[in-house]
């Protein structure tokens, strides 16, 4: 039984029905939707519509190509329906979520049942794949089974404009360092960027409950908060302008803001960067200020949500089956691993390790030397006494038996031996899909 349809629930779903194993997949949507949901399809995109960089010198692209080699169905729709984004994997995240709903619905061994679970089986294997936003039925029910109280952060998710709104005589289009030309570029003076910047730190913002205590992810934080870090704290994050040059002036510009293609047609493009919680109106006000946004149409604001995870490192095993409990597994992000891949990874180490306890066999501990095993290790570390979400990161894997200065040639050294060990594990435990 898996409860969730997000990527992790769909990944282990997806594992356990490919070794011929029968699979219930529980999903609420369109029963029920989370603060952050706005369609029924399984693993819809909330957030970006990237999956990070596809280099294998880069700790997401080495996950991503383990995912590939464990058999992954995120991966596999990810590279059909891509879109445009230099090195990076983005989609098109419609077609992206429809492709898997629709290669999960017509598999014979999973049952697809759209109702909300509020209460966890005690005879079942069960993976909760529930995500950061579980239902209150649903989070009453984890309290139930951890015994603990609950961590929590905020995320935010950025706007998408159309376009056509967008005045293509102000912006140009380039990737960093002339890698191709994958990004709509909105270049600012500094004149301009001063205008904005003040117009962005005083503009109004959704409130946060009274009983809430505010923390806020440092890899997704809200742009408005970053930029009360200080005036010129974006011009060293997304509006960075380097590597950037404007072919009109034939100058780097003061500040650029970046626009990412969403979709497949082109037809929608996502503020890189621009996660925020200001209240709509002032979106629409601040962000009209950016060159070449004056007329832009938003076909969705950016919004703000409350992201909740459990602590693992006190509640989890290696297998990330719940210690006291272990017929019962954890998978995704409210297990403190942040970002769409580090989710569905959790989720095919949780889909692989429930066939095996059903088997009879040992539940496996993926190598800390790979991208997949790094995150298993982090997130079940008792050691950390302030546990956070983490993205997948090269100061996850361990160092190297030998010393290299290049910080490149050493990255590009960890992900060999990453590719190798996982290829090993895979073969020794015959982890290959039906």
């Amino acid at each position: 039984m898996v409860v969730g349809g997000g990527l992790a629930g769909v990944e282990a779903a997806w594992q356990i029905a490919n070794r011929g194993i029968m699979v219930d997949l529980y999903e609420m949507r369109p029963q029920k939707f989370s603060p952050a949901h706005h369609t029924d399809k399984l693993a819809e995109l909330v957030c970006s519509n990237s999956l990070k960089s596809n280099s294998l010198d880069n700790a997401a692209g080495i996950l991503k190509e383990e995912m590939r080699m464990l058999g992954s169905i995120v991966m596999e729709s990810a590279d059909i329906n891509t879109v445009p984004a230099g090195e990076a994997l983005a989609v098109d995240r419609e077609r992206f979520s429809q492709y898997i709903t629709e290669k999960i619905i017509s598999h014979p061994n999973i049952n697809v049942i759209r109702e909300e679970v509020k209460k966890i089986p005690e005879d079942r294997i069960v993976i909760i794949a529930v995500g950061p936003l579980p239902s209150e039925s649903m989070t009453e029910e984890i309290e139930f089974l951890t015994g603990s109280n609950f961590l929590y952060f905020y995320d935010a998710a950025a706007p998408i404009i159309t376009y056509d709104s967008i005045d293509l005589s102000k912006v140009f289009k380039a990737s960093r360092y002339g890698k191709g030309d994958d990004y709509i570029n909105c270049p600012m003076t500094q004149e301009e960027y001063e205008r904005f910047w003040n117009e962005l730190v005083n503009a109004e913002v959704t409130t946060t409950k009274e009983f809430e205590e505010e923390i806020v992810f440092e890899g997704c934080m809200p742009i408005e908060a970053m930029a009360k870090r200080g005036k010129d704290t974006l011009l060293f994050g997304p509006l960075k302008p380097v590597g950037l040059v404007d072919p009109r002036t034939g100058k780097i510009p003061y500040a650029v803001v970046q626009l990412r293609q969403d979709n497949k047609e082109g037809t929608l493009y996502n503020m890189v960067g621009f996660q925020t919680k200001m209240k709509w109106g002032e979106q629409k006000r601040v962000f009209s200020m950016i060159p070449g946004l004056e007329n832009a149409e938003f076909v969705r604001f950016g919004v703000m949500h409350r992201n909740t995870f459990i602590d693992s490192p006190r509640l989890l095993l290696k297998t990330l089956q719940l210690k006291n409990r272990q017929n019962i597994f954890f998978a995704g992000q409210i297990t403190g691993v942040e970002g769409y891949i580090e989710s569905a990874s959790s989720g095919i180490v949780a889909g692989i390790n429930a066939v095996r306890i059903l088997k009879g066999f040992e539940p496996l501990i993926f190598p800390k030397e790979t991208a997949v095993g790094a995150l298993c290790h982090y997130i079940t570390d008792e050691t950390i006494k302030n546990f956070q979400p983490m993205n997948i990161n090269m100061g996850l894997f361990p160092k190297l038996d030998f010393n290299i200065k290049d910080r490149k040639q050493r990255n590009i050294k960890i992900s060999e031996r990453a590719i190798e060990m996982m290829k090993k594990f895979i073969e020794n435990f015959e982890l290959y899909l039906d």
